[in-house]
């Protein structure tokens, strides 16, 4: 007999299966673009067919994640023009205040270690080649730019966003590229610290596989802890273990 498809049962509650799973990889990747400015506010999507193509899933499961962002008010409808971003102007874009302190920076990596830690976790767990393939590109630029003698934070960031990609929920990615221009300033004078008369930038590139292998092999305890490790020495390197006190700064 031939299986009904849940997409035919549009009330009936849906199991937690491999079509579910789609629909929330389809909504979140579109969230995230929409988040991050790809799709611009007004901007019309991609017909169907073309997202159905991208992400290689029925129109079916396209249309359930459509509907979803149409509930969540992140795009809407015009009939027979498609679907369209929907224009916030009456809300503020997420984001955080500028660093304007050597306090700031240290927040900024107090908040990433317990972040991204989770992000990497997640990562392990829900990984897929096109999320390693991204991992290994910036890896490979770390990798040259190491045995040149320099830090590329762009290929840094890189590596970060695409653990945060990984974990299939928005929330981590729409969290980093919110903070994009505050871990800028930290890679920054990362970067620098490691130009000093004790060079660690074999260190940190060890530091960056260490992570990827953990989550390549979906060990998800080890990519934790090798994400915290990397972020916490990171911060030790830049302020060469002196933390300040920011009960009252």
């Amino acid at each position: 007999m031939k299986p009904i498809d849940p997409s035919e049962l549009p009330e009936a509650p849906r199991p937690r299966g491999a079509a579910g799973s789609l629909v929330d990889k389809v909504y979140g990747e579109l969230a995230q673009r929409i988040a991050s400015g790809d799709y611009a506010p007004d901007q019309k999507l991609p017909g169907e067919h073309e997202l159905a193509d991208m992400f290689d899933v029925s129109r079916p499961v396209l249309r359930e994640a459509l509907g979803r962002l149409r509930e969540d008010g992140l795009i809407t409808s015009r009939q027979g023009a498609g679907s369209f971003v929907q224009m916030r102007a009456q809300q503020q874009p997420l984001g955080f205040a500028r660093v304007e302190t050597i306090a700031d920076i240290q927040r900024c990596f107090e908040f990433r270690i317990t972040m991204e830690a989770d992000a990497a976790h997640f990562a392990a767990l829900r990984r897929s080649d096109d999320n390693l393939g991204k991992m290994e590109a910036a890896l490979g630029l770390l990798r040259e730019a190491t045995k040149k003698r320099k830090h590329r934070e762009d290929a840094d960031y890189a590596f970060h966003l695409a653990v945060s990609e990984a974990t299939n929920n928005h929330y981590f990615a729409t969290s980093l590229n919110a903070l994009k221009d505050h871990v800028a300033v930290g890679m920054k004078l990362h970067g620098l610290s490691l130009m000093g008369p004790r060079p660690g930038l074999e260190q940190v590139f060890e530091e960056h596989s260490s992570i990827f292998e953990a989550i390549r092999d979906r060990d998800a305890e080890a990519a934790r802890t090798a994400m915290r490790h990397h972020l916490e020495t990171s911060r030790d390197r830049l302020f060469e273990g002196r933390l300040l006190d920011l009960s009252f700064r």
